[in-house]
């Protein structure tokens, strides 16, 4: 049946804000030809949308013509503003950023391990209002927070975990009742995935799994651009994987034993030291990402240098005694490939994704080289094709996510007619 009058009109100014975010701003005769709308349509959507506060006059045209310049119309970013929480262990991060995604302020604090439950609370809730103040942000429309654990599928609330602090729990329903804003709880290796796919290593596909190689372990799944999350929201606890290669076997409460075991930030320090090798930590760099980082460049060519590489140091950089690439740095990283592939040819064999993303800050640091490695050992081990590629935006793509998740909520909410 053909849409009604209104059905269409709001099909119509939700083409237009999506291309206005996507393009920037743009004439009312840009938009006509974007659309394919009639002259008339487009007037009348223009008028809409500003009356609504949606989108407003941001300039001039440049274009040579005759008569006035054509009006630039774009959406009004403080129409509404949004933080995103990344949630960790040891802290917490929040961003502050206007409808159209950009930064208004940013803060971090760090939350110690003796903390009790309520000041860990009171100290990441007041981050934020602190956030907001300083951003200008009188009400926040819309928070998204990114945190270790399983969100359940049914309620979208952060699930009882083993080994995670009480006080993350107990943070979702103190931001719903201290600030007047939708608050929306992922799974932080969902939220790195997403981000990787909109503005990172994984734009080209809709169909890739995201290993997680940060302080622990996770993967998150994509398929047929769906992210996907399980009966129990618990798709990609890839740490309780068992694996070969580890003393024991996981337990229901214990993922030591697993995948974890092999390439969680704590395994991958005690690989490198069985190497010999040492690095040093810059810009609170997790060390495990500082030994990988540390590790790719004392096995890059020197005509090649990075300036990341350079802000780390290891005693394993090549020298006429021990050249790259036999040296130690050499065979950590294919030791490390070794158990990662192990991980990555589990998932492959079950999903077949095509494509898998190292991601967190471990994969960063270990770039095209580390990738490389876990390609070829993942060649050989599965029958099915599957392209290893490096996440680019490290640990912070699960802010990134956050983000994202808020903004296209809050945009959802404004960008649909309300009945009056």
């Amino acid at each position: 049946m053909p849409a009604s009058p209104s059905t269409a009109r709001a099909i119509n100014d939700r083409l237009a804000l999506r291309l206005l975010q996507q393009e920037g701003p743009l004439t009312a005769g840009q938009l006509k030809q974007l659309t394919g709308l009639s002259r008339p349509t487009v007037a009348d959507l223009v008028e809409r949308l500003t009356v609504a506060g949606l989108i407003s006059v941001v300039g001039e045209s440049g274009e040579q013509r005759r008569g006035p310049n054509a009006r630039l119309y774009g959406i009004v970013a403080d129409r509404a503003q949004l933080a995103a929480l990344d949630v960790r262990t040891e802290g917490v991060t929040v961003v502050v950023a206007d409808l159209l995604g950009a930064e208004l302020a940013r803060a971090s604090v760090p939350i110690t391990d003796d903390a009790g439950t309520g000041p860990a609370v009171e100290q990441a809730v007041a981050l934020v209002e602190r956030a907001a103040k300083e951003a200008g942000a009188e009400r926040l429309h819309t928070v998204g927070v990114g945190a270790p654990g399983l969100i359940d599928p049914a309620s979208g609330e952060l699930r009882d975990s083993s080994g995670l602090p009480a006080w993350h729990r107990r943070l979702v329903a103190a931001l719903q009742e201290r600030l007047p804003a939708r608050v929306i709880v992922e799974n932080e290796t969902n939220l790195a995935a997403l981000a990787e796919q909109r503005d990172g290593a994984a734009r080209d596909r809709d169909t890739f799994v995201l290993l997680w190689l940060g302080h622990g372990t996770g993967a998150a799944v994509v398929l047929d651009g769906r992210l996907r999350r399980g009966a129990s929201g618990g798709t990609g606890e890839i740490g309780f994987l068992p694996v070969p290669g580890t003393a024991t076997l996981p337990s229901a409460t214990d993922c030591e034993g697993g995948f974890h075991s092999l390439a969680g930030g704590a395994a991958i320090a005690g690989l490198a030291a069985a190497y010999g090798l040492t690095a040093t930590e810059s810009g609170g760099e997790p060390p495990a990402a500082a030994l990988v980082r540390a590790a790719v460049a004392a096995v890059t060519p020197p005509a090649a240098p990075s300036s990341a590489s350079s802000r780390s140091s290891a005693s394993s950089r090549p020298s006429a005694a021990d050249p790259s690439p036999y040296g130690p740095s050499d065979r950590f990283l294919s030791a490390l490939a070794d158990r990662l592939a192990v991980g990555a040819a589990s998932v492959v064999a079950v999903l077949d994704p095509g494509c898998v993303v190292l991601g967190g800050e471990v994969g960063q640091a270990g770039g095209e080289e580390l990738a490389a490695r876990v390609g070829e050992r993942l060649a050989r081990m599965s029958p099915l094709p599957a392209e290893v590629r490096a996440g680019v935006l490290g640990g912070g793509a699960v802010l990134r996510g956050a983000l994202l998740t808020a903004r296209e909520s809050a945009q959802d909410d404004l960008f649909t007619p309300h009945p009056r």
